[in-house]
């Protein structure tokens, strides 16, 4: 994945060309999938709704429904989970503030020849003193950006504006840390360089297959899915689930890559291009079912223990 450099800027300048930039932009947008794609992130955000704390949920509510960016359908917690990807394309064929100050938060590269979270997280840099976290160093990954926007939530000294801000990037990068193609590298920017083809599923990088391919294998209505998979996860799991840290989940999903999504295939028909077969398919299925429960099950998790006792509602 590409490294990008950011100069920080004023809250209040970002917050000003934010408004402008999204009004010029949104409508010519070309980007490309990123984790999980919508209809992940809304499935990671429904979960976690079920499991949210009553007060907490009222809280949240309060708190998105300050959301005037429109860059989600609506404030409902599973719009909202895909904010941070919207905000982050807004200006990418304009200014490029928002694309250049928050690309690199979406992922940890760990390598597979020799995974380590220093490098991977450029060195987690500190958070310079009396800096929001949504303006901290673009070259960061989304272990740090996990830890510091929790702890924006849990403090009540955090501005009305950041609050809102940490948590619409918490609801989205916690699913982001699932998706064992953003918590891995194989010297291929997490599977963007190599081509995929496979039974029912148009050519298109490995990467976009983990992002939505297997994804809409659960089926099309994120609500119904989201059911669905609450349904089957159980007391236990749930227990074992939430519990840990960014940095153990960001270790967990690099795991499930190296296992499955890069361990398992084929070997290539031609340099970077792949023919997944049918038990690769059905592999990946069952394991992004249980990437999303996860993510769901840790996102309640962190919002629950955050916003218990942060702060009145």
């Amino acid at each position: 994945m590409f490294k990008i450099s950011f100069m920080t800027h004023p809250s209040t300048v970002i917050a000003t060309i934010f408004r402008v930039a999204c009004v010029f932009s949104l409508c010519c947008i070309t980007a490309p999938a990123y984790a999980w794609g919508d209809e992940g992130h809304e499935v990671i955000g429904l979960i976690a709704d079920h499991y949210l704390e009553s007060a907490v949920r009222a809280k949240i509510n309060a708190i998105l429904a300050g959301d005037k960016t429109d860059l989600t359908s609506s404030t409902q917690i599973d719009q909202e989970a895909t904010w941070a990807d919207k905000f982050r394309d807004s200006d990418r064929n304009t200014t490029k503030v928002h694309y250049y100050q928050t690309h690199n938060w979406h992922f940890v590269d760990l390598e597979l020849e020799g995974p380590d979270l220093q490098t991977a997280c450029f060195g987690r840099p500190a958070l310079p003193k009396e800096t929001p976290a949504s303006l901290g160093p673009a070259d960061d990954c989304v272990v740090d950006k996990i830890e510091e926007f929790t702890a924006e939530l849990e403090k009540s000294t955090t501005s009305m504006q950041e609050r809102r801000l940490a948590l619409e990037f918490l609801l989205h990068f916690v699913g982001d840390i699932h998706q064992p193609l953003h918590a891995s590298d194989d010297h291929d920017r997490g599977g963007n360089l190599k081509i995929v083809t496979a039974p029912g599923i148009a050519s298109n990088n490995l990467h976009h297959a983990w992002d939505t391919e297997f994804v809409a294998r659960l089926g099309s209505n994120a609500t119904t899915v989201a059911q669905q998979l609450i349904a089957t996860i159980t007391d236990a799991q749930r227990a074992q689930w939430a519990t840990g840290t960014a940095a153990d989940w960001a270790r967990e999903s690099f795991g499930v890559a190296k296992a499955h999504a890069y361990g398992l295939l084929p070997v290539a028909d031609s340099p970077n291009h792949y023919q997944l077969s049918a038990a690769y398919l059905s592999d990946a299925t069952t394991v992004t079912q249980e990437q999303l429960s996860k993510a769901g099950v840790r996102l309640a998790f962190v919002l629950n223990r955050a916003l218990h006792f942060a702060y009145p509602q």
